[in-house]
């Protein structure tokens, strides 16, 4: 079982992808451009992840999307395996555990976001997106200060209310999408926003 998901660099490419976005279905030309492979290559190794199980297909419009199937039996330990724990910045290792806790004691924070200078090949313009009510802007400040040392980098942060970072994701607003779209880290996700699924008119379908 074990060789056949990680017997090829384009299955593991894969692997990473899906196990990073749960929920978010892709059509293949779009994980062609994510994982940087020759399509052929993408589509061969997409029937494999779908004959051992832990990838589903599904056509909607005439157009074949790939997700991650979260009920596969062995789901949880590929994510703990695979889901991004850490952020890379100047050649300096951000524990995204570490700042997950720091962040959370700012105020009431539902979501955190690290991309941009936090992630090596993200090429977002913002490196920090938080999303919470109540925020202390003294110790945001401090925090954000504190992150850009351990980071050395000079970082560029944007704060909002969770009930409008929710608003704005549920419409796709641009300013949300162009940070999700680039490669991006999930510190905080408390209400599982992000890993909503989505119908065909890329809205969020309502939890069951």
């Amino acid at each position: 079982m074990i060789d056949a998901l990680f017997s090829s660099k384009t299955r593991v490419k894969l692997l990473n992808l899906f196990l990073n976005n749960p929920g978010r279905a892709f059509y293949v030309r779009e994980i062609t451009r994510e994982v940087d492979e020759q399509i052929n290559s993408v589509r061969r190794e997409l029937a494999n992840l779908v004959s051992v199980g832990v990838v589903r297909a599904e056509t909607t419009d005439n157009k074949l999307y790939y997700e991650v199937d979260t009920a596969y039996q062995f789901y949880e330990p590929l994510k703990t395996i695979f889901t991004n724990t850490e952020a890379v910045a100047s050649d300096t290792k951000v524990s995204i555990d570490t700042w997950a806790k720091k962040l959370n004691s700012i105020g009431d924070i539902g979501a955190v976001l690290f991309s941009g200078k936090l992630v090596h090949g993200s090429d977002s313009q913002v490196d920090v997106l938080i999303a919470g009510d109540n925020i202390s802007q003294i110790k945001l400040k401090n925090t954000i200060k504190a992150l850009e040392h351990d980071s050395s980098s000079s970082l560029a942060y944007t704060t909002m209310t969770f009930n409008d970072f929710y608003y704005r994701y549920s419409v796709r607003d641009q300013f949300v999408m162009d940070i999700l779209s680039a490669k991006h880290v999930v510190v905080l996700d408390k209400s599982s926003v992000l890993s909503e699924e989505y119908d065909v008119n890329n809205t969020i379908k309502e939890k069951k």
